[in-house]
């Protein structure tokens, strides 16, 4: 039995390390693309302000990606150290997309990201350039072999349980790697990580302009990601609303928490709620107070008007016939593994798909030994695991309604952008820049709220239908959770304080020596913008 404190903290410590981590993340993936763009736009126009802009923005670039490659390389150890049987289970397949984003796509990137930036007078433009969208792809390329690992946790694909080896064993390369699930995710993830670049770029611009330094180079760089952030932001929304279809074909569980829906759907008139208290306790929102859109739920999700979206109530009477045949499964392989008797085989087989309901009632066995269950503990304990299979329901639909929120706010913060700065007249709305500046962390935020729906919307599974997450732990002791806690945390809170220094200290020098910064004289017919700190007097 693993203590469930031991399973609690390992999970704490993979989801505080990959927090911390997927902080840098999404920041690479867009900044990659951006400097390509505007590398892109040197290569063509000639203009050196293009080339500066590169640089300047490829060294805070350098600075992400060096904190964000330290941050992540733990990650994969921790599989093997805090989630023993996790590995052993899904070891086969899982490894698969990790070697090859090791071996193919972080040293291509790696290779790539030196070239890059030390390669600008020994290359010609257009051999850098080549190299600029290398980096790009492989980042990205990164990004979606971990994701196509992640994808095989939400829905498994191109795999099959092996009751000899006790192992899923790799079946088809192309199912794992071109399931829906996999592209669903990979798209969305990639394309969020665009937003967040495009509000780093246009924030540090507007704090340029609000300060009235490097203003050519402002100007430009705050159009170009403007521009590019309404695209993405565009494309994530819609993107979102794909990987949203996804979740209601193949983790309804998830679909139902996020929607909030405690009851199965009437279409079509079943609004979409916007505001709700969910209540996990009671399984009903709390006081029954909710704001919602009619009329919207049935369509968003289904993309029809007449087909209803099952709710937790139903999709609990559905977990519990599959915890009753979970059981027959779990009860079969024990016996097969110790016998090998055909006969538990066959009854094995047949009951194989629901295999990790039996896993997961063992949770709630005398024990955890299935076979101690008597038949007056049987509806209890189908009723307790059946309840299990049913993620948060509070932090579910909360972190998906912030993510939606906020999307939609970045994208009018974009629109303004852009819409001043086509029309040159962006220093003469300093709200905006202000909105823009202090905008700068919050798509990394929410970035966070994206995985915390995805990554808690699998639970209780660490694989999906077929593994619990309790059963995946290492046997730690306590102490040594708390010991490794406590050193994860405070060293990555150390890299997390490097790189807001660096990142702060590098974006006030700005692209080029203080003393060349170009004097601070408000735009012609418009207010005058303050360097923050600066006591408040008119100029001239």
């Amino acid at each position: 039995m693993i203590d469930p404190s031991v399973v609690s903290l390992s999970r704490l410590q993979f989801a505080l390390t990959a927090l911390y981590h997927f902080q840098f993340v999404p920041l690479t993936l867009g900044l990659t693309f951006m400097l390509a763009a505007m590398e892109t736009v040197y290569v063509i126009t000639g203009k050196p302000i293009y080339k500066e802009m590169t640089q300047f923005w490829g060294k805070l670039f350098g600075i992400n990606f060096a904190i964000g490659v330290a941050t992540g390389l733990t990650m994969e150890f921790e599989f093997g150290t805090n989630w023993s049987m996790y590995s052993h289970f899904v070891g086969d397949v899982f490894g698969t997309p990790l070697a090859i984003e090791g071996l193919m796509a972080f040293f291509m990137e790696s290779t790539f990201v030196g070239l890059m930036f030390f390669g600008w007078d020994r290359m010609s433009k257009e051999a850098h350039l080549a190299v600029t969208y290398l980096v790009a792809l492989g980042s990205n390329l990164s990004a979606l072999w971990i994701l196509i690992a992640n994808a095989f946790m939400q829905d498994p694909q191109g795999a099959r349980f092996d009751p000899t080896t006790m192992r899923m064993q790799f079946q088809s390369f192309g199912s794992l790697v071109f399931s829906e699930k996999a592209q669903a995710e990979f798209v969305h993830a990639s394309i969020a990580g665009y937003v967040c670049a495009a509000m780093f770029v246009m924030g540090i611009s507007s704090y340029y302009l609000l300060t009235r330094r490097h203003r050519e180079f402002a100007l430009r760089s705050l159009r170009i990601a403007a521009l590019f952030g309404i695209v993405s932001t565009l494309a994530v929304i819609t993107l979102g609303d794909a990987a949203g279809r996804e979740d209601y074909l193949v983790q309804p569980t998830k679909l139902a928490a996020m929607e909030g829906l405690w009851q199965t759907t009437k279409p079509p008139a079943e609004p979409w709620k916007l505001i709700a208290l969910p209540n996990d306790a009671t399984e009903s929102d709390l006081f029954d107070f909710s704001i919602g859109i009619p009329y919207v739920l049935t369509p968003l999700v289904t993309h029809t008007f007449n087909q209803a979206i099952p709710g937790i109530d139903e999709l609990k009477m559905e977990a519990a016939a599959r915890v009753e045949n979970g059981i027959r499964a779990v009860t079969a392989l024990e016996q097969y593994a110790q016998t090998k008797d055909p006969n538990a085989l066959s009854e094995f087989e047949f009951y194989e798909d629901d295999m990790g309901y039996g896993f997961l009632a063992q949770r709630f066995a005398p024990d955890q030994d299935l076979t101690k269950i008597t038949p007056s503990d049987m509806p209890g304990i189908v009723t307790k695991t059946a309840r299990a299979s049913i993620p948060n329901v509070f932090v579910e639909f909360w972190s998906f309604r912030i993510m939606v929120a906020f999307g939609f706010a970045f994208l009018v913060i974009f629109a303004f952008g852009a819409y001043y700065s086509l029309r040159n007249t962006i220093e003469r709305q300093p709200w905006v820049l202000y909105l823009a500046m202090w905008s700068i962390p919050l798509p990394i935020l929410v970035a966070l709220y994206g995985w915390i729906t995805a990554e808690n919307g699998r639970q209780p599974w660490s694989v999906f239908g077929w593994l619990p997450t309790f059963e995946a732990a290492s046997t730690h002791s306590l102490g040594y959770m708390i010991f490794s806690l406590l050193g994860f945390a405070t060293l990555y809170t150390l890299f997390i304080g490097a790189e807001l220094y660096l990142m702060f200290k590098y974006a006030r020098l700005g692209p080029s020596p203080a003393g060349s910064a170009e004097p601070r004289i408000a735009p012609a017919g418009g207010p005058a913008i303050l360097r923050p700190g600066y006591a408040a007097k008119s100029w001239e």
